[in-house]
This record gives C-alpha cells, structure tokens and sequence, in this order.
C-alpha cells in the first residue's frame, strides 16, 4: 500500500469504522467480552488485519477503547491492548489465514491469563486461564472468523474491495481455489 494512501479519506473512516465496531461489539456483550472464559465476537475483525496491514491500527485502537469499560480497566488497557497488538501487528505477513488466526489465540491466552492471575489471584489457575481464553479465541477467531472469511468475504470481490484487502497475490486467485 503505497504510504499516503493511509491518509485517504476512505481509508480514515474505513479504519475509524473499524475500530469503533470492535469497541462497539466489545461492550454490547459484556458478560461475553471479559473474563477468564470470554468469547469476544469482536475479535473476528482482527482477521481483516490478514488482509491489510492497517487495520492493526484500528483493533488496537479499538481494542484500548473497550478496554477502558473492562473491570480490570487498567490492566487490560495495557495487557489486553499488547496483546491483541502482538497479534495483529504480524498477521499481514503470514500467507495462511488459518495459520494467522492462531496468533490471538496464543497471545491472549497468554498475557490475559497472566493478566488474571495478577488481579484475581491463583485460583483457579493460570493453566486453566490459559486454556479458557485461548479456547474461547480458537472458537471465535479461528472456527467462527475463518469460516465467515472463507466462505463470505473471499467469495465476493465486492466484499473485498468494501474493506480495502490488498494482500499480494489475491486477486490471482481463481474462486474455486478459494
């Protein structure tokens, strides 16, 4: 992407959009959103970052924003945004969707299971955070976001042009390769 292309104005308000999405869909669903068990559909849009590198710019904005609304608002502003920037940041460089859908996985049940730990003490344990994130990622990320990404989003060049995917070589590709 050539680089005054990110100062566009259709590209602010795409990234402006996407990040207030992700905050928005966040605290719509609270119960869902925070915890040790926690599937926050929000992070489906980190997979746009697979796509086009700024959106990682937009999720953690994003990500920051509803993290201010968390009951460990301090902490996950700071833990819970550096995990999701440590996801997003290498996702573009990755050539397999799938592949780059693992990296909110590891690194939320990672750091927000640490995150945990530190604010609510060793029970239950720092494994078992790390397994409850992490799962309840793999199902929203992973399962649930590749799935609508692959037979969704990649199927329709409209849909693609809509948020801007610009990944090398994918307008190659032919639809049944999708």
């Amino acid at each position: 992407m050539p680089k005054n292309e990110i100062f566009q104005t259709k590209n602010l308000v795409r990234l402006a959009l996407v990040a207030a999405l992700y905050a928005a869909l966040t605290l719509a669903l609270p119960g869902l959103s925070f915890g040790a068990i926690q599937f926050r559909f929000s992070e489906i849009l980190v997979l746009l970052c697979f796509y086009r590198k700024d959106y990682s710019i937009s999720l953690i904005l994003g990500c920051f924003i509803a993290n201010c609304f968390s009951p460990m608002a301090l902490m996950d502003m700071i833990f819970g945004t550096l995990a999701t920037a440590i996801a997003v940041i290498p996702m573009f460089y990755i050539k397999n969707i799938w592949v780059a859908s693992l990296l909110p996985v590891v690194s939320n049940g990672i750091i927000i299971a640490i995150e945990l730990l530190v604010c609510y003490g060793s029970e239950p344990p720092v494994w078992f955070n790390m397994l409850t994130v992490g799962a309840g990622e793999l199902v929203v990320v992973t399962i649930i976001g590749c799935v609508l990404f692959k037979l969704v989003f990649e199927r329709s060049s409209r849909l693609m042009n809509v948020i801007g995917a610009n990944k090398p070589n994918y307008f190659k590709k032919k639809p049944a390769e999708i």
